[in-house]
């Protein structure tokens, strides 16, 4: 969907509500007779075929065109004489025109597209200008097509030269050739042939850079930037008169007098005489002048759209213009589009070409022909590089592979699978900083060592000088908790005499039990720190898998980036397309000059119509569906002549309401 073919697709609406007025006096019979004809079965059938609705395509091809005009049979030489009566001519004016609303559509798709790329053109020819660096670049770049248009010059002259200085001596060797040998004669020729054609090729080079004073004046870097100028020049002109020629189709070409409704509301009241028909030869001829002048850069905008209305006025062929009758009209109209669609829209495609190739910016070829043929001697050097360094390579390339695949299962596949045997309990992921019975195990030591130390030293342990079976159940229930008061006593007692409790006494039993003790309290704070670890298992397994997966997650990133997954870089790149094109569009508007009934210029109008088209389809990949149909009401409002004022609130309106997506 494009602005052309919603233009295509108003006029085709409008043609289809043209009123036949004239079978109101049909009786039945005769008009039930005429629908039942063969030729307006024909007729009915090509105007569906060149109806904008009748397929997925508003604009047809230019061939299809042409095939359907071609079976109507309003080209043959008889086609003048085909129509039997009025309901049949009726339909060949609408078979016209529609035909003429297809051509329409193609020419201003051809406009659009030779404008748009002009844009890119202007911009390389401005950043050769921008600097003397891009210049001097731009200056190697085409050297080689200076040096063999130069050569080309120069052995033409030295050519005709040569041919002229041979037919004067033609009769003078002659008479010479008698008195030589044959062989002799031969040989002397061919050096004379040869020194003379050197001494003129040495006068012509002398001669042209006589005559060539510029270049001795300027240096090549200043003839360059002379010739990217006069190159610009041209492109700006022949931008503004196809934006020209543009605006003055859409403003002036198929205007019905309709407001251009669909709701079937048209106030498009059609008078006896068909005024409608006059519009269609109108606008074949406003084609046709668009077409021919177009191209014709050595005139001002204004000069063109005067000779275009000039040339429209003084058409022979319009009926205002010729007397034929009325019934012929249709085949001279239908001839006419033939030859705009054979004749004239090729050799407008083709000058166009032309142009843009002589004043554009130049070929890959030429641009990229230093680099690649750097590239090409140095390739046997680089060939030979990798093929020294075989083994080398190869070894890299394998411990990339295997660093890979370590990273891979070491910091990715371990610790998932850590994690997954934490979430389902898996005895053997525990987190443990101690064995798992090392503090019963020295606990249970302990409780014996200090119920041993009670039962052989009563008398320390209890004060007494035996002990019960209850206060040994009471001494093991205490050392559980901790309390270890009988080793503690006897352990004070011999500190009063160290020497006589070392040697005799009990201070080396009670302080290795005091050691087991210490050994007993730092399993239990270790057993605690252990528990700790236990609780948090999970996210420590998290966080020994976090690196790994960022590290993954990232590269896969930049792997899809790189290999063409841009879609987001690419949607920020047409955002920011965006963004130029409304400035655009608001540079236009502001910098129009506008009629006395505040409207733009052809130009501005046609130039305007380009940046909403690039506009509109850029955005149809960012607009949502829900709101493009809002989008596109508003690209109309903009792009249609409603006053300057009107346009700029549009302009305003997309900006603020669609800045989410456009930028």
């Amino acid at each position: 969907m494009s602005l052309v073919a919603d233009q295509v697709r108003r006029l085709d609406a409008q043609l289809d509500r043209i009123p036949f007025g004239h079978l109101t006096s049909y009786d039945a019979k005769q008009a039930s007779k005429d629908l039942e004809s063969p030729r307006v079965k024909e007729l009915l059938r090509i105007i569906k075929s060149l109806s904008a609705a009748s397929g997925s395509q508003s604009v047809l091809p230019a061939w299809q065109i042409k095939s359907l005009l071609s079976q109507s049979n309003l080209l043959s030489e008889h086609g003048d004489e085909i129509s039997a009566n009025q309901y049949e001519a009726d339909l060949e004016w609408i078979l016209i025109s529609k035909a003429t609303v297809q051509t329409y559509g193609i020419i201003l798709d051809t406009l659009l597209d030779q404008i748009i790329p002009l844009s890119d053109h202007i911009w390389y020819w401005d950043d050769v200008l921008s600097s003397p660096t891009y210049t001097s670049f731009y200056m190697v770049q085409t050297s080689p097509i200076r040096l063999w248009a130069w050569s080309k010059e120069v052995y033409a002259d030295s050519k005709t030269k040569f041919q002229q200085l041979t037919s004067r001596g033609a009769s003078a060797a002659g008479a010479e050739a008698e008195a030589v040998s044959n062989a002799e004669s031969i040989q002397a020729g061919i050096a004379q042939r040869w020194s003379q054609f050197y001494g003129i090729v040495r006068e012509t080079i002398r001669e042209r850079s006589l005559a060539n004073v510029q270049r001795k004046i300027m240096s090549p870097v200043a003839l360059c930037r002379s010739e990217a100028r006069r190159k610009q020049a041209k492109l700006k002109r022949l931008r503004e008169m196809t934006s020209s020629g543009l605006g003055v189709l859409i403003d002036e070409g198929l205007v019905f007098g309709g407001n251009g409704s669909d709701d079937g509301k048209s106030d498009m009241i059609l008078s006896a005489n068909q005024e409608w028909k006059g519009v269609v030869e109108r606008s074949v001829a406003l084609m046709d002048m668009v077409l021919k002048d177009v191209l014709t850069l050595n005139v001002g905008v204004a000069d063109f759209e005067d000779r275009v209305f000039a040339g429209v006025e003084e058409d022979p062929e319009l009926s205002i213009q010729a007397e034929e009758d009325e019934i012929t009209r249709p085949a001279i109209v239908a001839r006419r589009l033939q030859d705009l669609l054979e004749t004239h829209l090729p050799d407008h495609l083709h000058a166009a070409e032309k142009l843009v190739t002589e004043n554009g910016r130049p070929s890959r070829l030429v641009r990229y022909w230093l680099p690649a043929t750097a590239l090409l001697l140095s390739s046997t050097t680089i060939l030979r590089i990798f093929v020294n360094r075989k083994q080398e390579l190869i070894q890299w390339i394998r411990d990339l592979g295997v660093t890979v695949r370590d990273f891979w299962f070491n910091w990715v596949i371990d610790p998932v699978r850590k994690v997954i045997g934490t979430i389902r309990h898996d005895s053997n992921s525990e987190i443990a900083i101690m064995s798992r019975d090392s503090l019963q195990a020295d606990r249970e030591s302990l409780e014996r060592m200090v119920v041993d130390f009670a039962l052989d030293k009563p008398s320390v342990a209890t004060g007494a000088s035996s002990i019960s079976e209850s206060q040994v159940a009471e001494i093991r229930a205490k050392v559980r908790e901790g309390d270890v008061t009988p080793i503690l006593r006897a352990y004070e007692k011999d500190l009063r005499s160290p020497f006589i409790g070392t040697v005799r006494g009990d201070l080396v039993r009670t302080l290795l039990i005091q050691v087991q003790k210490t050994k007993v309290d730092i399993e239990v704070a270790m057993s605690g720190i252990d528990s700790l670890l236990k609780s948090q298992e999970l996210v420590f397994g998290f966080v020994g898998l976090t690196p790994g997966i960022l590290v993954s997650v990232g590269f896969m990133q930049y792997l899809r980036g790189v290999l063409g997954g841009r879609r987001g870089f690419r949607e920020t790149r047409k955002a920011g397309k965006c963004v130029r094109v409304l400035r655009n569009i608001d540079r236009i508007l502001s910098e129009a000059t506008p009629s006395p009934n505040n409207l733009l210029s052809y130009k501005d109008h046609g130039l305007l119509v380009c940046e909403v088209h690039v506009l509109r389809r850029l955005a149809l990949s960012l607009i949502p569906a829900d709101i493009l149909k809002d989008f596109l009401e508003d690209l109309d409002d903009l792009a249609n002549l409603k006053g300057i004022q009107s346009q700029l609130r549009a302009l305003d309106r997309i900006r603020w309401a669609y800045s989410k997506w456009l930028r």
